[in-house]
């Protein structure tokens, strides 16, 4: 039987062998402070000459025009597949048509309910669009000229409907506040598939851009993917917000989104490794998110807060903060 003694690696070894390596920390991290030092301050003194163009991270954000016509607050608004043309939902009870160009009215539809809490406008034909509320009711208006009734109103939710999206002229997707979503079809005026695995009120839905799939938030504090064609197959569940999601969005190329919840802060997740590989926050302000959008090129992030701001960061960058705001 061996001795302690015996054994090449003794307790005189090691402790030399720990010097050493502390040694090297400290050597790497003196290193490490100088480079950044270094850096420091080749930042600081550094000039650009008047021909040199420097393209800011994040653009400069200007008001363009401005829709004026609603007299309560506007709840929801939605652009057309043409970009062109919106609608804006108020409660003071009107459904708004706008062309976004000349600012002009093309449309104004009264509601029977003011309590409107969404709006949609189908993609493909850009030719009817939908609303709902605390009515429980998706109301579809076809957009002709001196006709303001809805074509048909799609009953079926024991909940308020937070928000709709249409697939197409003949499907629409609506979430509601008794935690389940529905595709309905229109012709038929029925709900043809009914998605159940939240928990609590869904507040938001979104399509992806081949329109297959959908993800949608929740006050369970979990956004789920879904897949209208199959619907025996589970959603796939993101967790990691500590309170309500109020919004979602998915990015151009389909391949991930973005979440907006009241815990302050928007969260990047990816459905290829299904995870999340980014979180934005504003250290400076404690307060709600309460809606997200990406930009047409996926390259940066639009979110609106509580405190009536509007913070922008980019998807790709790895600090956790959104570092430009608008009021």
């Amino acid at each position: 039987r061996k001795k302690v003694n015996d054994h090449p690696l003794t307790t005189c070894t090691m402790g030399a062998r720990r010097e050493i390596a502390r040694t090297k920390i400290e050597h790497l991290q003196r290193i490490i402070n100088d480079e950044k030092s270094r850096i420091a301050r080749q930042d600081a003194s550094t000039e650009f000459s008047i021909d040199v163009h420097v393209v800011p991270l994040i653009p400069r954000v200007k008001l363009r025009r401005q829709l004026r016509g609603h007299f309560g607050k506007v709840y929801a608004l939605h652009f057309a597949g043409n970009s062109r043309e919106l609608v804006s939902a108020s409660q003071d009870g009107k459904l708004i048509i706008w062309n976004t160009h000349n600012t002009m009215k093309k449309h104004c539809l009264p509601l029977l309910s003011s309590w409107v809490m969404t709006c949609a406008y189908e993609q493909t034909q850009s030719k009817i669009v939908a609303c709902g509320g605390l009515d429980n009711l998706c109301s579809i208006f076809a957009l002709i000229p001196h006709v303001s009734r809805p074509s048909c109103e799609l009953a079926g939710h024991d909940g308020y409907l937070s928000c709709c999206r249409f697939i197409d002229e003949c499907k629409i997707l609506t979430a509601s506040g008794d935690g389940t979503c529905c595709l309905w079809d229109i012709e038929r005026r029925q709900a043809a598939m009914t998605f159940t695995g939240h928990t609590s009120d869904v507040m938001s839905i979104d399509l992806a851009p081949s329109c297959n799939t959908f993800v949608t938030g929740s006050c369970d504090a979990t956004a789920k993917l879904w897949d209208w064609r199959m619907p025996a197959v589970p959603a796939i569940t993101f967790q990691g917000h500590d309170s309500d999601i109020n919004s979602v969005s998915f990015c151009p190329s389909g391949e991930a989104f973005v979440t907006g919840s009241d815990d302050s802060t928007c969260h990047f997740f990816d459905t290829r490794c299904l995870l999340c590989i980014n979180k934005f926050k504003s250290e400076r302000t404690i307060c709600g998110i309460t809606s997200v959008c990406s930009s047409a090129s996926g390259r940066l992030l639009f979110c609106g807060m509580d405190n009536f701001n509007c913070y922008c960061s980019q998807h790709s960058v790895s600090c956790h903060h959104l570092p430009s705001q608008w009021p």
